[in-house]
């Protein structure tokens, strides 16, 4: 039986809840999907690039930490933190 979605006829917006989640591995090319949050497994530094193309590092981020809401296309090589997940 297919799962009921109240959420439906709603389009996304950084009010509405994920529609996808994706496993990340850093790297220096884009991602699959723009993410508007990221969930960070294991702590570290946390590079990402936005829609405009500019690069913000988040030092530091302590394990278990989500960051967002905001639009991502790449999460970069520079990341030294693991088990991330974006959600798009």
């Amino acid at each position: 039986m297919t799962a009921i979605n109240p959420l439906s006829s709603q389009h996304p917006s950084l009010i509405t809840p994920a529609i996808r989640i994706i496993a990340i591995t850093p790297a220096d090319a884009d991602l699959s999907h723009v993410c508007r949050m990221l969930y960070v497994g294991t702590g570290g530094d946390v590079a990402v690039r936005d829609l405009f193309g500019n690069v913000a590092t988040h030092e530091n981020v302590a394990s278990g930490t989500y960051l967002g809401p905001f639009q991502v296309d790449r999460v970069t090589a520079a990341t030294s933190a693991t088990g991330i997940v974006g959600y798009v």
